[in-house]
Formats: C-alpha cells, sequence, structure tokens
C-alpha cells in the first residue's frame, strides 16, 4: 500500500495522504518536519475542519483548517482534488487563517 491513510473529508469525498507526500512533510529538509507528530492531527483537520477554502486560482485544491488549543494554532492542510479523491500536498502549523 502507497497510502499512509485514507478518510472521508468533511464533504463526503475520499482524501488519502501518500507515503512520498508524508515522507515529503517530515523531511529533515523540510521546515516542517515537527508535523511527525501530528498525523491523527492531520486526519482529523480532514474529517471535521473548522473551514475549508477552495483556491482561488485552482478549482481543485483547498486549504482545510482546524484550531488546536495546546498549540495555539490552526492546522493548514493542503488537499488537491483529482477524479473525485483528495489527497494531501501538506500540512502545517499558522497563527492565522489565509484565504
Amino acid at each position: 500500500m502507497n497510502n499512509v491513510f485514507e478518510v472521508i473529508d468533511k464533504t463526503g469525498r475520499t482524501v488519502y495522504l501518500t507515503k512520498e507526500r508524508w515522507a515529503h512533510i517530515t523531511s529533515p529538509q523540510s521546515p516542517h518536519t515537527y508535523m511527525t507528530n501530528h498525523l491523527e492531527d492531520i486526519q482529523q483537520t480532514i474529517i471535521k475542519p473548522d473551514t475549508i477554502i477552495m483556491s482561488d486560482d485552482d478549482d481543485k485544491k483547498a486549504k482545510y483548517y482546524k484550531f488546536y488549543k495546546k498549540k495555539k494554532k490552526y492546522l493548514r492542510t493542503f488537499i488537491k482534488y483529482l477524479n473525485g479523491k483528495g489527497y494531501v500536498i501538506t500540512a502545517y502549523f499558522v497563527r492565522n487563517i489565509e484565504k
């Protein structure tokens, strides 16, 4: 299996995280290596986001946000949809929701 996980998002579509994308997010060269401990948070952000913002320049991309009190930040998860399914591009914590 090439996926780390597969879940159903808030809109009812299947979203998955590939091993390749997970390696990209958590690689030592990534500024987001701390995400290694937040795999479950990524899943929950996709399943129960506080906000979903569709990209202005690409109707196949969306940003999912969920606020985490312990970190006092939002987890931003980028999803791209192809053929009715979505996959995680990247995920990291931010202070504010950006449109």
